[in-house]
C-alpha cells in the first residue's frame, strides 16, 4: 500500500530549523528499498515527508525514528 506522512516542527530561530534538518537528512543511499524520507527547513520549521509502500507498521516505525532522531537533535541544541 502506497502511504504518506508528513511531519512539521517549528523553531524560534531559522540557525535553529537548519540545524535539524541537516542532522535529520538521511543518507539516499542508506534508506530501505520502499521508503522515500525527505527533510528541509523552510524558514523557522524542519518540514519531513516520508512516503512507502508497504505496511502500516513499517511507517509508524519510521515516524518513530524520526521522532525520536529530531528530539535527540532538539536536546543537543
Amino acid at each position: 500500500m502506497l502511504m504518506r506522512a508528513k511531519v512539521s516542527c517549528t523553531y524560534g530561530r531559522e540557525s535553529i530549523s537548519n540545524a535539524i534538518a541537516v542532522a535529520l537528512r538521511p543518507d539516499s543511499h542508506q534508506a530501505p528499498k520502499g521508503i522515500q524520507v525527505a527533510t528541509d527547513a523552510r524558514g523557522t520549521r524542519v518540514v519531513s515527508t516520508i512516503k512507502l509502500d508497504g505496511k502500516i507498521e513499517t511507517l509508524l516505525a519510521t515516524l518513530d525514528d524520526l521522532l525520536a532522531c529530531t528530539s535527540t537533535a532538539e536536546s543537543i541544541l
